[in-house]
Parts: structure tokens; C-alpha cells; sequence
């Protein structure tokens, strides 16, 4: 192998590499965490010693993991520690919050156990909302590697800037994109394929509002693409399927594409050939 090659990779992830979160522990730091809030899923029964340890033990591991960004942080590891942890109720209740929304709402869900064991959707509403609480304390880079390993597990990518009240609900999920400036109101359901995106992607416009604003109690439909930052779904809307919104809705609004579909008899000889005339 060419040492001119060798020595660029060496360059590139001696400038870029050597401060940030492992992979790996970031994962098992947030499986151990979300595993703890619902012993459920380990088919375990809550007991409050067992609890109160494995809290301790996730303190322990965002210790070290804080550690590794520890040059770019507004405070110390430790005090940054306590404060993830003091938010973390609040979280958890907002995730139980969500848990019984998606039980009412559901005609699938027989159980709140079993949302909180198969629902992809409630997995990664529960990773964004402890990424979430790291994002809002600065934490630079480990709230990322937290949402995209839920997008990895589920295909839902939730930026973990983005501002989402309690009750949510994310059915089936797949293709889910809400970008890093969105905001979320109380009682927002959310179907397959939606995107809350920016309308241009623009280094210049960082730190400004770039995806849209959801008001409380809308349903959104599969497919369904909304951009822009100053695009608001006004509360009480239902926003259709496949559609595409630029621009804001008025409150207790009906959004849909007007399309006709168009059905036909097929023709006899059709049917012998098995194709569409």
C-alpha cells in the first residue's frame, strides 16, 4: 500500500476523528437507558433497586462518553451528567404520554406493552426525546450519533433539534424525515414517507428556521412532503396523502390532492393475455 495514501488517511482522522463519541458505546449507553426506563423489553420485572442501578450504571457510561467531547462542552461532564438525568423524568413521561396516545389511536395496538416492544415508531421517539436533552444542553455530536442509530434500526429520521410535544404518535414509520428546526405540537399523528424539510439547503441559513411548524392535533398521511420554515399546518388540520405543501394552512383545514383514479373493465382478450390495453 502507498505510504503517501497511509499517511492522508492517518492526516484526516488525526484532524477530524480523535474527538468524538464512540460509536459503539453510544449505542449500548442509549439501549441500556431506554431498556431501563422500560424493563419490558429485557422481559424483566420493574423492581427499584434494579432500576436505581442500571440509572447509576447509564450515569456512569454518558461520564465517559461526555469525556471523549469534552474540549467542546459549556460544562463539565459531571454537571452535565446531573443535568440530562434531572430532565430525564419529565422525558419518561412524555414516552408513557405517547405509549397511551398510540394504544388509543391505533386499532392494531392491543397493548401499551406491546407499543412499547414493537412499535419502530415509539423507538425512536423515545431515543429522540434523550437526544433531545442533549442537544438543548450543547452537546456536540453524540445527540447525532443517537438519532442515527434509530434512523438505522427503524428508517425514521428525527434530527434531535427538532421540538416535539407529547402526545406523538408515528405509524409504521418508514421514511419518516422531520428536519432539525421542525416543531410539534400536542396530539400530532404522523404516517409513513412524511417529510417536515427545509425548502433549500443552504450553508447560510444554520441558524435560522428552516423545516415547518405542526400545530396541535393534525394527522398527516402517508407520503405527505411539508417545507419551509415559515410553512404552519394549522391546528386540527388532516393533511392527505402524497401531498405537497409549501405554504401555510389555516387551522381545522382539509388538505388533499385532487386526483382521479380511474377504473375500467379489461377487455376479454386482456384478460387471456394478462395485460392492460
Amino acid at each position: 500500500m502507498q505510504k503517501d495514501f497511509i499517511n492522508r488517511v492517518k492526516e484526516f482522522n488525526t484532524i477530524h476523528c480523535t474527538t468524538v463519541p464512540s460509536m459503539v458505546e453510544t449505542r449500548e449507553f442509549i439501549g441500556n437507558l431506554i431498556h431501563t426506563l422500560f424493563p419490558i423489553k429485557r422481559n424483566l420485572m420493574p423492581r427499584e433497586e434494579k432500576i436505581s442501578l442500571d440509572l447509576d450504571r447509564c450515569a456512569i457510561n454518558l461520564k465517559e462518553l461526555l469525556y471523549s467531547v469534552r474540549t467542546s462542552l459549556d460544562a463539565s461532564p459531571e454537571a452535565l451528567v446531573e443535568e440530562f438525568f434531572s430532565r430525564v423524568p419529565d422525558a419518561f413521561d412524555q414516552l408513557v404520554a405517547d405509549a397511551n396516545s398510540i394504544t388509543r389511536f391505533d386499532p392494531a395496538a392491543s397493548s401499551v406493552s406491546e407499543i412499547v416492544l414493537c412499535y419502530p415508531g415509539f423507538f425512536c421517539i423515545s431515543v429522540y426525546r434523550m437526544a433531545h436533552i442533549l442537544y438543548e444542553l450543547k452537546v456536540p455530536v453524540l445527540p447525532r450519533v443517537m438519532s442515527e442509530y434509530a434512523h438505522e434500526k427503524t428508517g425514521i429520521d428525527i434530527h434531535p433539534g427538532a421540538e416535539i410535544d407529547s402526545p406523538f404518535f408515528i405509524d409504521h414509520g418508514t421514511g419518516v424525515v422531520i428536519g432539525e428546526t421542525a416543531q410539534i405540537g400536542k396530539e400530532v399523528k404522523i404516517y409513513q414517507g412524511v417529510t417536515l424539510g427545509a425548502l433549500s439547503v443552504d450553508k447560510s441559513m444554520a441558524n435560522t428556521k428552516r423545516h415547518p411548524t405542526i400545530e396541535d392535533h393534525v394527522i398527516i398521511y402517508a407520503g405527505s412532503t411539508i417545507l419551509g420554515g415559515s410553512t404552519v399546518i394549522g391546528h386540527h388540520s388532516v393533511v392527505g396523502g402524497n401531498t405537497w405543501i409549501t405554504e401555510s394552512i389555516q387551522p381545522n383545514s382539509l388538505v388533499y390532492r385532487n386526483h382521479r383514479v380511474e377504473v375500467r373493465e379489461r377487455k376479454e382478450s386482456s384478460k387471456k393475455k394478462g395485460n392492460l390495453s
